[in-house]
């Protein structure tokens, strides 16, 4: 089963507006994250996921490929979702757009993990460790022994009642889906604690979907406020990958 990368994007960002176009070393941060995204050797192709003309000018211009979206989308699995008719039978990889410094090593270990349990597994969401203590803008992941998802939550579970907790398991920002997972997600309705916590992905654990994890070793942080920019910046003068594009 062949593999492909898709990387859902919008200007409107709620918390920092236009960050997808925002200048990173000479580079929009989109641009960064569909390059680094397509030096992945699992997957086949990747394709900017978009309804915005600024990026689609930005794609057009760095020889990235894209595909215009509708723009009534709920949030970015719906959107990748419409046009998953296009990929049948493939894995498709969600490479979320706001992170410039994504690995495309943890791409590649997320695809060679799903083709292996491609029959029992809907869907893939990589996690990585983080202290316990870490902000709510990330993901915490609440997984079984042998890896199926119990709960997404942005609080900071497990509560330590009786225990201290010195680390819990962050999601990475990549998802992989088979094309059937998605389209099925498409035609649910928003679930109940999805509109609690704004996580999109328990709306497919609440409809009893196969969602299982993945750990991975490195690092890995999403650009969500300035802060997240300015960091991002230092970062990717020291990033070994970017001399790679």
């Amino acid at each position: 089963m062949d593999a492909i990368g898709l990387i859902p994007v919008r200007l409107q960002s709620k918390r920092l507006p236009g960050k997808a176009l925002l200048e990173i070393d000479g580079l929009p941060l989109i641009i960064h994250t569909a390059k680094r995204a397509s030096l992945a050797k699992n997957i086949s192709d990747v394709f900017v996921c978009t309804d915005n003309g600024k990026i689609i000018n930005e794609c057009k211009k760095h020889k990235i490929k894209y595909i215009k979206t509708f723009s009534n989308f709920q949030n970015g699995t719906e959107r990748i979702a419409s046009v998953a008719k296009k990929f049948k039978k493939k894995i498709i990889v969600d490479i979320q757009g706001d992170e410039p410094l994504i690995n495309p090593n943890h791409i590649d270990e997320i695809v060679k993990f799903h083709k292996k349990n491609i029959k029992k597994i809907e869907i893939v969401i990589p996690t990585i460790k983080t202290t316990h203590n870490s902000p709510s803008s990330i993901i915490r992941v609440l997984s079984t022994k042998t890896g199926k998802i119990m709960y997404l939550s942005r609080s900071q579970i497990p509560h330590p009642y009786l225990e201290n907790v010195s680390y819990i398991k962050k999601h990475l920002s990549i998802i992989s889906f088979t094309s059937n997972s998605l389209m099925k997600y498409s035609k649910l309705k928003k679930s109940y604690y999805e509109k609690i916590e704004d996580i999109e992905l328990l709306r497919a654990l609440e409809n009893d979907m196969k969602v299982y994890s993945l750990d991975l070793k490195g690092s890995s942080f999403s650009v969500d406020i300035y802060d997240d920019y300015i960091k991002a910046q230092t970062a990717m003068y020291s990033d070994p990958i970017r001399k790679l594009y």
